[in-house]
């Protein structure tokens, strides 16, 4: 069930919970007995919208942190292609240099 869909539940029962406070004649207790729990409720609502704005900041760090460390692998291999490039490129000038060297020799 979604969030909204939740919400709108919620606010619903809210709103049932306050008409059957004013449509009914009931005893007292029974009225702040209603009261009460509509109260809960909407602390409960509160915490809840909270906790998922916690959540959802959450979220946006990790999202921001994995995004950082996606971005530094891809230099750090780079780097990695780039030096193993240069190695290679160093070991073949050092191949031709002993060619050189043996043809000078000889």
């Amino acid at each position: 069930m979604s969030l909204d869909k939740k919400e709108k539940n919620l606010n619903h029962l809210i709103n049932k919970l306050d008409s059957l406070s004013l449509t009914y004649s009931q005893p007292n207790y029974e009225i702040e007995k209603i009261r009460s729990e509509k109260n809960e409720i909407l602390l409960q609502k509160k915490e809840l919208e909270k906790k998922n704005q916690e959540l959802l900041r959450e979220h946006k760090y990790l999202k921001e942190k994995i995004k950082n460390f996606k971005f530094d692998e891809k230099k750090r291999v780079q780097l990695e292609e780039n030096f193993n490039q240069e190695i290679e490129e160093l070991s073949q000038e050092t191949e031709n240099l002993v060619l050189e060297i043996e043809k000078w020799q000889t």
